[in-house]
């Protein structure tokens, strides 16, 4: 099935209830359907259809996740543009899947006309404002309906971007057939009573892992609320709807927990919480399964492997914490999913046996197809016929995987992913800077937070503040150092190559070079 045809089910099923509110608006399944066949109309009016792809710009809102539709409906490949990214991220990443069109909310308007001032052939079109709807103008007629395309478990349904080794994004393409598994498998981790509509609730970008476990959702007629990514609102949010469902990093679950034991909303109807995209603390965990009951669960998945490649169920937590010899599995991303093979291999592609580390590598029909557009790198990463993460980790006997380290250098802060190659190129531009490094240190609060390491030139004055400033710029608060130091020298090899690991190891020793 493709995964309109699964919100197809919703909208027969449920089509007069709610199926996604936001603070100004609030569209039935039936609403919402008769907007996607009006947004897929006037794409194909346009020309924009199977081969082709869109891009949506926009703050979590309900027209912007019918624009998502609409342009499945249409054939059309959607690709998922952070709203909290810069012109030039954008541009590269519709440049690199070859868009046509983007669909920007209002208050990104004039941003994504900057992105399409640096690509050729792009069209913005734009929705909401102080009147809360679609325009007419580009949209098809009320009365539109547009007709089923036959189903190609083959055929590209998503391009999200995800960076490697330079920082620089790669489209992944995503396919009918992975959204089918991701559907399928995540109902199977996460089930409901048949009689059972599920509330989800949506703070974390829909461009990132809470987006994705909207979809399987939605032939359950799942209601999905709209809240502001702070505490307080998600909270009030849980008791005002009886949400039964909601996705959060690990930042933001600590922030929960915090509110949580002043606040004391009635959060009895949360039946998962799902926590996701870095490391947790597990004694913030302890303090959640505390706060919020036996309702805590992890989901483990990459880009190119969507949310569903691992899980540690709700019943998993509850154990290791009431048996201590069970919690060392809290540590773990859980036991592979019942679609998904999750093994560790060595260099050579052999598959090592429990408590031996290597590379964590997944096969399964949630693995992307590949890299768009890119035969090279999706080589390399399938090789030996197993997606490989970059990630190093082992089992156990019982089949939890644990990840002890990343094969790159890759951050995980607050839950996205900063590669410090980036950082460093915006950091190495400012004139006083001799050489620098970015590396990620671990946070209570951010899960890694992003640290500038920088030698300065003789005779160079440059603040902290400096530095912050010119990353906000150029990549976006996410990407910006939460903490800059100024070291006399870095640790170098023999060769001349700056020693990150010498330098993470001061700082978990807490040895920290102050600045100068």
């Amino acid at each position: 099935m493709r995964p309109i045809d699964f919100f197809d089910r919703g909208v027969r099923l449920f089509g007069n209830a709610v199926c996604m509110r936001a603070a100004d608006v609030v569209l039935s399944y039936a609403e919402m359907a008769e907007l996607t066949h009006r947004i897929a109309g006037a794409l194909q009016n346009r020309g924009i259809g199977p081969g082709a792809a869109v891009a949506v710009l926009s703050p979590n809102e309900p027209l912007a996740f019918a624009a998502v539709l609409g342009t499945m409906r249409s054939g059309a490949a959607w690709v998922p543009v952070n709203a909290r990214g810069t012109v030039s991220e954008h541009a590269h990443l519709i440049q690199l899947t070859g868009c046509t069109m983007i669909i920007a909310h209002y208050s990104l308007a004039e941003h994504a006309r900057k992105v399409a001032d640096c690509v050729d052939g792009i069209a913005v079109v734009q929705f909401g404002g102080p009147d809360p709807s679609l325009p007419d103008r580009w949209l098809a007629p009320r009365d539109t309906l547009v007709a089923p395309l036959p189903e190609d478990p083959a055929a590209t349904v998503a391009l999200p971007g995800t960076g490697g080794t330079t920082g620089r994004p790669k489209g992944v393409v995503l396919t009918e057939r992975n959204f089918e598994t991701i559907v399928t498998t995540f109902n199977a981790c996460l089930p409901y009573p048949a009689d059972h509509r599920p509330v989800n609730l949506v703070a974390a970008p829909m461009t990132h892992g809470a987006g994705m476990m909207t979809f399987p959702l939605l032939p359950l007629g799942a209601e999905v609320v709209v809240s502001a990514p702070d505490a307080v609102s998600i909270l009030e949010n849980i008791e005002r709807y009886r949400v039964t469902q909601l996705f959060v990093p690990p930042t933001l679950l600590y922030m929960l927990i915090d509110e949580q034991r002043q606040r004391r909303a009635d959060v009895s109807s949360l039946r998962y919480l799902v926590y996701g995209g870095a490391p947790a603390s597990v004694e913030r965990l302890r303090e959640a399964v505390s706060v919020f009951g036996p309702v805590v669960t992890q989901l483990y998945g990459l880009t190119e492997a969507p949310i569903v490649c691992a899980h540690l169920t709700p019943e998993d937590h509850a154990l290791a914490f009431d048996s201590p010899q069970y919690e060392h599995r809290l540590f773990s991303a859980g036991r592979p999913t019942i679609a998904t093979s999750v093994e560790i291999m060595d260099e050579a592609g052999k598959l090592l046996p429990a408590h031996t580390s290597g590379e964590i590598v997944i096969k399964g029909s949630v693995v992307m197809a590949g890299y768009h557009n890119n035969a090279t790198a999706t080589e390399e990463a399938m090789r030996f016929g197993w997606y490989h993460t970059n990630d190093i980790g082992y089992r156990d006997e019982e089949g939890f995987v644990y990840i002890i380290d990343r094969k790159r250098d890759m951050i995980i802060s607050g839950g996205f992913n900063v590669f410090p190659s980036e950082v460093e190129q915006v950091i190495h531009a400012h004139p006083g800077v001799a050489d620098c490094t970015v590396i990620g240190v671990p946070d209570p609060k951010w899960g890694e937070a992003v640290t500038a390491i920088i030698e300065t030139k003789p005779g160079a004055a440059i603040s902290p503040e400096e530095i912050q400033e010119r990353c906000r710029r150029e990549l976006g608060s996410v990407k910006t150092p939460k903490t800059v130091e100024f070291w006399t020298e870095l640790p170098r090899s023999p060769v001349g190559k700056i020693l990150k690991r010498d330098i993470r190891q001061q700082f978990q020793h807490g040895k920290q070079h102050r600045e100068i």
